[in-house]
């Protein structure tokens, strides 16, 4: 995974956040070296992730958390919030991660689009990400 130049994430059975590569720190602004693991209530205040209203995206229906529960690929678009505000559309699909033990996590591919997110939607997620204090 680190070798991609792909945006990927990758999240164990529980939803932990236990490795994204380089790539996905560009995007992020922070490499994983920098932030470490993220457990599972802590994605929203980081991250958003945002719809296309501006509004946080429950976590239970994040495409990598979906992967991990359901045990089959999912998929959807939405916004990231950067380490310094910036929101970016990205299109993410995620797939889980199945051993002959059954579920061992899930990988969640990221591609950044230009005209995912209207400028609205950028907008309101840029304020929701000020007005709780992240981004800073």
């Amino acid at each position: 995974m680190s070798a991609l130049s792909t945006p990927a994430f990758l999240v164990d059975e529980g939803g932990l956040l236990v490795f994204y590569n380089e790539a996905a720190g560009t995007l992020l602004g922070k490499g994983f070296d920098e932030v470490g693991h993220v457990g599972p209530g802590e994605w929203g205040g980081l991250f958003g992730p945002y719809d296309a209203a501006g509004e946080t995206i429950p976590y239970e229906e994040l495409p990598v958390i979906r992967a991990v529960r359901a045990g089959r690929p999912a998929h959807a678009g939405f916004g990231v919030r950067a380490f310094d505000g910036q929101v970016h559309a990205v299109e993410c699909s995620a797939f889980p991660i199945l051993t002959a033990h059954g579920s061992q996590g899930a990988i969640a591919i990221f591609w950044p689009v230009e005209d995912g997110l209207s400028t609205a939607a950028v907008t309101a997620a840029a304020g929701a990400a000020d007005a709780n204090g992240a981004g800073a």
